[in-house]
Formats: structure tokens, sequence, C-alpha cells
């Protein structure tokens, strides 16, 4: 058994060991250095989840303009397309009519009935007809009325067909025209028959024979701009675009080539 004396050395021992402030502190650093190293570990962690979260920010930022400006693009083309625009097309097959005023080796100016002027580019695969007939590039001269079909771009066409002296009543397909003037300020009207389904922007551009067709057929009803694009309907019809006028901008011709109406 312990005496009395050695039961207080105990108490004493014990009471010290609760209070001695080397022990206590060396508890605490520990619990300090298990908190910093999950700090450490979390803060790399939350900087990346910071970054993550920066990354995905910065992209939507970067994709919001970009759809908007995809819209944007669409809405312009939907809008270019009709509303009173003379929004172009480029290299679409099209075409206009009209007198020549002026030739040379490459080329030859044409004046639309409206007065819009047109540059005509020649190829070494340009074909001329004169009327039915085939003929040669010497029938083109100044004074000649003139159709031309080719590729558009703005007023310039790089012509795939010359057809001198058309069956075009120009006198009477320009009467149903309103001329271009500065300041632009577009006639808003339909006439005829406009398809039921028909949305500005929308249908497929065609190209070869079907083109060619449907040119020929807008400019025999409404001469004196220059079309740069036909564009095939979902109902089978077509729209072609008319430029350089304040009206029609859209000429619609059945699948069988008959002009039925016309709007801004």
């Amino acid at each position: 058994m312990k005496s009395p004396s050695d039961i207080s050395r105990d108490d004493e021992s014990r009471a010290v060991s609760q209070h001695q402030p080397g022990r206590a502190m060396r508890r605490r650093p520990s619990s300090k250095r298990i908190s910093g190293v999950v700090v450490a570990l979390c803060v790399p962690a939350l900087g990346v989840g910071l970054a993550a979260c920066g990354g995905t920010s910065s992209s939507a930022a970067a994709t919001t303009p970009s759809a908007t400006a995809t819209q944007a693009s669409a809405s312009t083309g939907s809008t270019a397309s009709g509303g009173g625009s003379n929004a172009r097309s480029t290299n679409a097959a099209g075409g206009s009519v009209g007198m020549v005023t002026g030739v040379s080796t490459s080329s030859f100016t044409v004046s639309t009935p409206t007065g819009e002027k047109v540059t005509v580019k020649k190829t070494s695969s340009t074909v001329y007809d004169k009327g039915t007939k085939k003929s040669a590039a010497s029938a083109v001269t100044k004074g000649k009325t003139v159709l031309v079909l080719g590729k558009v771009n703005s007023t310039t066409i790089t012509a795939s067909q010359v057809i001198v002296g058309p069956a075009i009543n120009l006198s009477k397909a320009s009467a149903n025209v309103i001329a271009f003037k500065q300041p632009n300020q577009s006639e808003s009207k339909s006439v005829g028959q406009i398809p039921a389904s028909y949305k500005q922007g929308t249908g497929t551009i065609v190209s070869g024979t079907t083109a060619t067709k449907a040119t020929e057929a807008a400019l025999t009803s409404y001469a004196g701009g220059v079309v740069d694009r036909v564009v095939r309907l979902s109902n089978g019809e077509y729209e072609v675009h008319n430029i350089g006028v304040n009206w029609p901008h859209h000429i619609f011709v059945t699948s069988n080539f008959k002009v039925v109406g016309a709007n801004d």
C-alpha cells in the first residue's frame, strides 16, 4: 500500500500534468497543423472550383454574344430578304434585261428600263442567242435589247447566256415596277397570289435551268431590276428576288414558271 505521502505526490503529479502549459501547447499545435493541412488542401480545391466556375461563366459569356449574333444574322437575313430591303446575294443564278449602253472586249454594260446600271462580264463559255437562234458575241451592240442570265454579284453579272432581242415587252413589263429612288422609300404592297406558307428568308437557292426559267418568267412580268437569286419554297413554287428597284422585291413563280404574284 502507498503511504499518504505517496498518494499526495501522485495527486500533485496529476494536477501538474493537467495544467502544465507545455503539454497543453503541444496538443494545440497538433490541432493547428491538421487544420492547416485541411485549409491548404481546401484552398487549391476552392481555387480550382472558382477557376472552373470562372471558365464556365466566361464560356457562357462568349457563347451568348455568338448566339445573339447568329440570331441577329438570321433576323437580318430574314429582314433583308424583304420588308422593302435592297439586300444582295453573291454568285447566285439570276439575270436582268435592258438596253446595251457600251461594249468592250471582255464586257458590256446594260441600262434597265428603270435606269439601273448593270455590268455584264463575258467568258469563253458564254452562249449567245439572237431571238431563238444561236448567235455570237458580235450580236451584242449598243442600243440592242438583251436578256442576260448568269451568276449575279450585286449589279455585275457573269453571263452564261445572252439573248439578243428577247420576247419581252419592256414597256409593259417595266410599267409594273417602281424605280429605285434616293432616299429609298420602298413601297409596301402585294399583288396576285402569295403562297400561304411563304416566310421571308426560307427556302433553297436553286441554279441551272430551273433558275434560268424562273428568272426569265419574272423579268417578263417585272422588268427593271436585277434578279440576284431564285429560291424554291416548301410548296414547290419559287420566290425570285429582285434588287435595284423600290418594288417588287419578291416575285412568285409557280413550278410551271408562271408568275402569280409579287410583294415588297
